[in-house]
Parts: structure tokens; C-alpha cells; sequence
């Protein structure tokens, strides 16, 4: 299975949690059903990327990185490569590349969709990334390491995110806490 059949695999399975996530995953299943290429970085006027947020074994904190390029508190994740297969397998590369964490625990689903804007076709360019968002479980001696793409890596309780943290973040860090709640195989996982 190649990564793009992949992707309608996981977003044509997946149960969203509310009307506003079922109109991105169409509009997902869309752009991959229009653009043969919509996994590929190279896709405009955008492409479907792979993220994680990871927690701590609790899920009391979450890490974020202040993002080297844009200068904001995100969570770990970015552009899918060719050699990933799946879209789970590209969240977990990216996630332990810029956490620097091996071992991280990724839930099987997708806790969240989300569609932004970024100049990653050079400055003042402005390309849509669909991104599928997972939750990753650090275990309980994990300790981070900045990868070349954050300036920072940071733990944050979970109710006491940095300053201006973005709205997506915040849904994504609520979506997260739902998904832990329930057992893995239950609900949406």
C-alpha cells in the first residue's frame, strides 16, 4: 500500500468527534482524491502533513517545541518523506526526530485534523498543510533533546500552556486528553 492509499485508509476510517472535523476529513479525502501527489511536499497549493503531541505517561504535561522557523510553541511533527508507509509511521519519525526521545508510544488513530497556512515554499508564499494530528505517550525516564529544527524543547502542564499558544494547539491539547481517557480500541482510537 503506498502512503497516499494509506491516508484514504485512515481518513476514510476515521470517526471524527464533531461536524467541523468530518467537513476537514472530506476536504482531506478531497485533496487526495484531486492531487495523486497531495502527500508530497512538492504539492500545491498544499499537502498533508503528519504530527504528535507528545505526553508525559500521565498525561499532565505535554512537549512542545518553539519552532525554529516559525517562533511559536507547537507540537512535534511535519512534511510525510517517500520512505514513510504509513501515516502513523511518518507522526512517530517525526515526533522522536524533534523530541529526540526514542521509544515514544504512538495511539493507533488520528485524535485531530487541522488546516493552516505556512510559508513552506519560501517567504511569503502561503501553502496549506493538512495535518493529521496523533497523540504520543513518552515513557517515564524520557528526556528530550533539541533536534536543528527547534530552538526550544519544553514540558508544559497540560491546564498552563505558554503565553499566546495557538489556537490549534490548544484544541489538539483537549482532542489529546479525550483520546486518553478512553482505552486504546475504544472510541475513536
Amino acid at each position: 500500500m503506498t502512503l497516499h492509499a494509506d491516508a484514504v485508509a485512515v481518513l476514510s476510517g476515521w470517526e471524527p468527534p464533531d461536524a467541523g472535523q468530518d467537513a476537514l476529513r472530506r476536504a482531506y479525502l478531497d485533496h487526495l482524491a484531486a492531487y495523486p501527489d497531495g502527500m508530497a511536499r512538492a504539492c500545491l497549493p498544499g499537502h498533508l502533513t503528519a504530527s504528535a503531541l507528545v505526553v508525559d505517561p500521565v498525561g499532565g504535561r505535554v512537549l512542545l517545541t518553539l519552532h525554529r522557523k516559525l517562533g511559536r510553541w507547537l507540537q512535534l511533527g511535519g512534511h510525510c518523506e517517500p520512505g514513510d508507509p504509513t501515516l502513523h509511521a511518518a507522526a512517530l519519525r517525526e515526533a522522536t526526530e524533534e523530541s529526540g526521545i526514542p521509544g515514544l508510544a504512538l495511539r493507533p488513530a488520528p485524535v485531530r485534523l487541522d488546516r493552516h497556512l505556512v510559508p513552506c515554499a519560501g517567504p511569503g508564499s502561503a501553502v496549506a498543510h493538512l495535518d493529521v494530528q496523533y497523540v504520543a505517550i513518552a515513557s517515564p525516564d524520557a528526556v528530550e533533546q533539541v533536534s536543528e529544527e527547534s530552538l526550544e524543547l519544553r514540558w508544559f502542564p497540560t491546564d498552563s500552556l505558554p503565553p499566546g499558544t495557538d489556537a490549534s494547539v490548544v484544541a489538539l491539547v483537549a482532542a489529546a486528553g479525550r483520546a486518553l481517557a478512553e482505552p486504546v480500541g475504544q472510541g475513536r482510537d
